[in-house]
């Protein structure tokens, strides 16, 4: 079990710190698997705030929001109660109305999940597909 400060996060963009509490854990003491998507999707979110795009202010802006289309998913070793991760982000296609990201868990040195997610843009009202909008799209492509 590491309580340090993981290192860097090879590749990925603004690694997001994530500490493994009691109810991330199964009945095993490890990280629930379900409980990695939870982890990704927290540094999705922060990753987007630290390129200047608030998900909530996007969609009162521009009605636009983004859902998660596709997962795939790969377990290498576990989390354990009070690990320090490090999660992050990058951007590997980028569509007209959708980007697939790869993001992956550390702790130190040690790598722990790997996820490849397809996230869609849709509008808020009708949930149906449309463009990303430019300055999402500006500001994904610098971070």
């Amino acid at each position: 079990m590491s309580t340090g400060a993981p290192l860097p996060v090879p590749e990925l963009c603004n690694p997001f710190s994530i500490r493994v509490y009691w109810e991330d854990t199964d009945a095993g003491g490890v990280v629930f698997y379900a409980n990695y998507l939870k982890f990704f999707e927290r540094a999705r979110t922060e990753w987007l705030r630290a390129a200047g795009v608030e998900q909530q202010a996007l969609r009162e802006e521009t009605g636009a929001i983004f859902v998660v289309a596709e997962v795939q998913m790969r377990y290498l070793a576990p989390a354990k109660l009070d690990d320090l991760m490090a999660v992050g982000v990058k951007v590997v296609e980028q569509g007209a109305a959708s980007m697939v990201l790869e993001q992956e868990a550390w702790r130190g040195d040690t790598l722990l999940a790997q996820g490849r997610i397809r996230i869609g843009c849709v509008q808020a009202d009708t949930l149906k597909p449309r463009r990303i909008p430019p300055q999402v799209r500006a500001a994904v492509l610098t971070a």
